[in-house]
Parts: C-alpha cells; structure tokens; sequence
C-alpha cells in the first residue's frame, strides 16, 4: 500500500514537479496539497497524511515552525523538508523541530524518491551536500549553533512563532489568522514576551528577534495594533 503524501510549497509549477516524480514511484501517493503552512496544519488535522513534503521558505508560517505545528497535532506524521539552503542554521532547526528529512532542491529524482523512502521506513535523510558540510564545521569546531543561554530559550514554541511575525511588521489580526488564534490571545503572547524578555514595547521585541537571529529582517518593523 503506497505512502500518502501532502505537497506542501506556495509555487505550483514545484509541486507539479514533485507530484510528477512521484506519480512514477510505486510506493507514494500525493494526497493533497497546500500553499501555507497554516493550510498544510488544517490538511493534517482533517486527514492525517504518512508524509508531508514541505518547503522550508512558506509564507506565514515558515517550514520549521508548519513542522513544529504538525507535529504536535499529529506526532506520527513524518515530515521531509525541501530547501533552496544548506545552511547550518536552517538544518538545525528543521531538525530541532522534529522532521525527519532535509532534502535540496536541486537534488535528484532518485534522491528525492530515496529520501521518502528512508523517511517511510522511520529513518532520517540529510542530502549528502548538507551532512557533508555540517560534519566539517563540526570536525572544525565552529558550528553556529545557538547559544543554550539565549534569551529566547525562555520562549514556547508558540511565543517564538509570534515574535517572528511581530518582527516582520505582521498586525495583531494577520498574526491571529496565520496562526488561527483571537487577537486578543496575541497580545497576551506579545504582553507575556515582553514580562519575560524584559522589554517594554514592539520596537524591542523586533530588535531583539533581529539581534538573536529568530528573522532574517534588516530593520526594525513595528506592529499595528
């Protein structure tokens, strides 16, 4: 009995690509699919697919916090990340969220097919480009990895997904949408954040998702409320 599978990348000609391979494998079938991170959580909610196939570059909710999401919705699942990077950063927190596969989007069909596989069986698949590298910045001793001490250790998964989207300028109402929350839960998150962060507005919130590498945003953006 083949594998069922939700595509999830906001760019349809990706995942014609990717449902065409996989049309020509025995052992897989695509499901459904989903443009947003938020609309990949309500597909599994509902169905409950073996794999998700994701890409890591989603609006809204990006790949790693979409995993995060399923995962706590639906621990069984098992999720393969599709990234344009091979970046440490990226991998370790693809990893630290829970999915079980980081493939390249320039990899092979054959590569691609052997990492669902893997991923099927209840293994876990880096493409050998990002193995490759994380085990000579390993061997170097200079992974960047982040600090066990950084301030937002002290944050839930949720607390961070709101702070990311505060830092990019998202309003209370788009972050509440995004995340399927009441806004007024939202500002209770940004009002609990700032208690344990020690800041005393949005604008330093912002600097300190910026300084700390949670988004990749080069200024300072402020929430409306």
């Amino acid at each position: 009995m083949p594998f069922d599978v939700l595509l999830v990348d906001d760019h349809k000609i990706m995942r014609d690509g990717i449902k065409a391979i996989l049309g020509r494998a025995n052992d897989f079938r695509v499901v459904g699919e989903a443009e947003t991170g938020s609309d990949a959580v309500q597909f599994v909610k509902n169905h409950k697919p073996d794999i998700v196939l994701m890409d890591i570059g989603l609006p809204g909710l990006n790949g790693v916090e979409t995993t995060a999401e399923i995962l706590r919705h639906h621990p069984d699942c098992r999720v393969a990340i599709l990234s344009m990077y091979d970046d440490e950063h990226s991998v370790v927190s693809a990893v630290r969220a829970g999915a079980r596969a980081f493939v390249l989007k320039r990899a092979s069909d054959t590569d691609l097919l052997e990492a669902l596989r893997i991923v099927s069986r209840g293994g876990s698949y880096l493409s050998p480009q990002v193995s490759d590298r994380l085990l000579s910045r390993i061997q170097k001793g200079d992974l960047d990895s982040k600090p066990a001490n950084s301030a937002l250790d002290m944050l839930a998964p949720r607390e961070l997904q709101v702070l990311r989207m505060v830092a990019e300028g998202k309003t209370s109402k788009e972050i509440a949408v995004a995340l399927d929350l009441r806004e007024h839960t939202v500002r209770s998150y940004r009002k609990t954040m700032m208690k344990k962060l020690g800041v005393n507005n949005v604008a330093g919130l912002t600097q300190l998702a910026l300084s700390t590498g949670l988004t990749q945003l080069t200024r300072s953006q402020a929430t409306v409320e």
